[in-house]
């Protein structure tokens, strides 16, 4: 690869425009539009604390979680340049109940349907913790008037990904299933430039992320992975250190860099886990997959996984591939007991 370090999002996509499946600059520019909004979210997350957009709204969505205006803001923002854009035909977002037709007349001739976690991590805003938006991308699956089924595809069949994190730096993150790239956002020119070409997270890690808050809530092999990752092995490198910040986004975001391994198991309050299959687990299942790492409810491939509902949602091991693919020995172990 030719040494693009620095140029802009834009120009990097126009440039990989020909390692798409199509090339008719549809992607591309659907892409930029998710940029673009990343952008606004970005100015009104970095000044948060000086106007009257903190805080809650009264609201609850429709997973019962109340609803921070930064949340309501960024779902806003996300819907509006998507619309504005005319490259998809249809949406989801964790914040609507429903799928959202973009505009029946050009939905007809727009191919990808667009699915986003407007702002993970929104429990953080308050406290000036980073946050971020994930998004996904298909290849709409129906002609005519968008349906269902479009949104409903196997994470396998997304043909772009990733999130932008609002940390330190703003990042930009994404894959089209040819390598993952990382941008960082530039405030002087207003761009996202190439700071971080070709991703790739290392096969074993350091670090563990888990709310152990939730320790008397887990299956046994949980518990027992944990434990595994405290005692002191010196030749295995551990200890592991734990680091949990409580945003899916932030969390993976240093694990995909420094290498480790994220869990969100299921519990006896949320025995099907509580992240989201759609617009959580499968973006950053086909990203980290594409960084050399692994992504699995314990037993099965996440970007395997059929959905069957919009909000669905699944435990998720994600991470380092050697570090998840430890976890199936301790399910082997419980069930031999």
């Amino acid at each position: 690869m030719q040494d693009l370090k620095g140029i802009t999002f834009d120009e990097f996509v126009i440039i990989k425009q020909k390692d798409f499946s199509s090339a008719s600059g549809d992607l591309s520019k659907l892409l930029r539009d998710i940029a673009l909004a990343s952008k606004v979210i970005n100015r009104e997350v970095n000044k948060a604390g000086l106007g009257e957009i903190l805080g809650m709204t009264g609201a609850r969505n429709v997973q019962g979680e109340e609803v921070q205006k930064l949340d309501e803001y960024a779902n806003e923002q996300m819907i509006k340049y998507m619309k504005a854009g005319g490259q998809c035909c249809a949406m989801g977002s964790e914040e609507e109940e429903d799928f959202i037709i973009v505009n029946e007349e050009h939905a007809k001739d727009a191919h990808y349907v667009v699915l986003f976690d407007p702002l993970d991590g929104s429990s953080n805003i308050d406290v000036n913790a980073s946050i971020g938006t994930i998004f996904s991308i298909y290849r709409r699956v129906s002609t005519g008037t968008p349906t269902i089924d479009d949104l409903l595809q196997a994470g396998k069949h997304q043909v772009a990904a990733g999130y932008v994190i609002y940390g330190s730096s703003t990042m930009l993150v994404y894959t089209t299933g040819n390598g993952v790239h990382g941008f960082t956002l530039d405030p002087s020119i207003g761009e996202f430039c190439l700071s971080h070409p070709n991703i790739m997270t290392p096969e074993n890690g350091k670090i563990y992320s888990i709310n152990e808050g939730e320790n008397n809530n887990w299956p046994e092999y949980v518990k027992e992975y944990v434990q595994y990752c405290k005692e002191n092995v010196k030749e295995e490198n551990r200890p592991y250190s734990l680091r949990y910040i409580g945003s899916m986004v932030a969390d993976l975001h240093r694990n995909l860099i420094k290498g480790g391994i994220f869990i969100y198991p299921p519990t006896t309050k949320a025995p099907k886990g509580k992240l989201r299959l759609l617009y959580e687990c499968n973006p950053m299942a086909f990203l980290v997959e594409q960084a050399g790492g692994k992504a699995t409810d314990a037993t099965n491939r996440i970007l395997d996984i059929q959905p069957t509902e919009l909000h669905q949602r699944v435990p998720v091991f994600i991470g380092s591939k050697n570090m998840v693919e430890k976890i199936p020995t301790f399910m082997k172990s419980e069930a031999k007991a």
